[in-house]
Order: C-alpha cells, then sequence, then structure tokens
C-alpha cells in the first residue's frame, strides 16, 4: 500500500492545480531564452539540478523526519523556511494555493482514518505550503523517504516537461526524450539530497526570480507561474 499510495500522491490527475503553473518555464519563452527541446531540457535539467535538489528535496527529506518525530516545531519553522524562499508573489501563491487543495483533498478521501492525530497536527500548521502537506501524507501513509524523494523529484519533472510541451510547443517524443534524459539524473540527486545538511541548502537560481517576476506582468499566458 505504501508503493500505491506514492503513486496517487505523484499522479497528475491529482487535483491540486500543479498543471496550470511552469514556474517561470512560460516567460523562458516568452523572451526567446528556451526556443526548443534542447533549450528546454537546459532550462529544467538546471531547475532539477541547482534548486529542487539542493533545497526543496532536503527540505521534504527533513519534514519527512519531523512528522515521523513528532517534532511540530521543526515542521512550521520548515514550512515557513519555504514560503520565505518563494521569490516572488507568484510562486508563493502556488505553493499556498496547492498546499490548501491538497488539505482538502485529504479530507475528502477521509486519509486520517485510521491514522489518529494527523489531522489536527496538519491542521495546526500555519499557512501550509505544499511540500508540507505533501510530506504529512506520504509520512502516514509510512512511505519511505528516498521512494518519497524519488517521486516528488519525478512529478515536478513531468509536470515542468508537459509545460513545455505547451509553451514552446514541443511535441510527445520530445517531451519522452526529456524525461527519460532528465529522469537520469534523479537517482544521483536523490542520494545526495537525502541527508544533506541545511547548512548547506540552496535555491539559488537568479534567473527563476527573474523569469517568475517578469511572467507577473507578461500579458498573454497559459499558467499562473
Amino acid at each position: 500500500m505504501p508503493l500505491v499510495r506514492l503513486l496517487q500522491l505523484t499522479s497528475p490527475a491529482l487535483p491540486v492545480g500543479a498543471y496550470t503553473y511552469s514556474q517561470g518555464l512560460e516567460w523562458a519563452v516568452e523572451c526567446s531564452r528556451v526556443r526548443n527541446e534542447t533549450d528546454a531540457a537546459q532550462w529544467i535539467g538546471d531547475l532539477l539540478s541547482c534548486s529542487l535538489a539542493c533545497f526543496e528535496a532536503p527540505l521534504v527529506a527533513c519534514q519527512m523526519r519531523a512528522w515521523a518525530a513528532g517534532d511540530d516545531v521543526a515542521l512550521q519553522r520548515l514550512n515557513d523556511d519555504f514560503l520565505a524562499s518563494r521569490e516572488t508573489s507568484e510562486l508563493r501563491a502556488e505553493t499556498a494555493q496547492m498546499g490548501y487543495s491538497l488539505v482538502r483533498l485529504l479530507v475528502d478521501l477521509d486519509a486520517w482514518s485510521g491514522l489518529p492525530g494527523w489531522s489536527s497536527r496538519l491542521q495546526a500548521i500555519e499557512s501550509p505550503a505544499f511540500p508540507t502537506v505533501w510530506t504529512a501524507a506520504a509520512t502516514a501513509w509510512q512511505v519511505p523517504v528516498a521512494d518519497a524523494l524519488v517521486a516528488y523529484l519525478w512529478a515536478w519533472l513531468e509536470n515542468q516537461v508537459m509545460a513545455a510541451l505547451k509553451a514552446v510547443p514541443l511535441g510527445q517524443s520530445a517531451g519522452q526524450r526529456l524525461l527519460a534524459g532528465l529522469g537520469e539524473r534523479i537517482p544521483e540527486l536523490v542520494a545526495s539530497a537525502v541527508d544533506l545538511p541545511e547548512v548547506e541548502w540552496s535555491n539559488y537560481t537568479p534567473g527563476l526570480a527573474l523569469a517568475s517576476s517578469r511572467h507577473e506582468t507578461q500579458y498573454s499566458r497559459l499558467f499562473r507561474s
């Protein structure tokens, strides 16, 4: 069942609105920074390696350990740190909206049935970001941390590739090549992220911050970020 639950959490059908966000990719296309499959691979790959794997993934691992240990003080701090790391209003709104939607979904699914205390712990988190809610479900459903990180990075990668297919645009075969090539990086990135000391976390990606800032005033757009 942990594997089944993990697949449910990473399914593109998860109704949290992830498909409506490009995380700056749409502006990168608008300004011709991303024009083809090669450009998309570089843009998405750099974000995967320099932001997701160096900050968000180790934070997810740390949150899962905090959920398991009952350390709700650490969970609130990590949640606040993640919110503070969102450089633009649209990136902050994205994680807040997805977190809210996942909280509602877990209630609708009766996900906490037979898991006393989990619902109240999650509801006690102020302004829960998406990773905070996602890790609550993954931990409660006894998903191993390393497996959860693989799935979390894969879900992000798949969403970015789907955004590239729409925005560049690219064909389905190009999308599969991107997933195959970039997906090969995930096991090594997870191995590095799972125990990365917090002092070494970094999401220094100024290109993403600039793209997201520009996207907020982009005249015509498909995505909310």
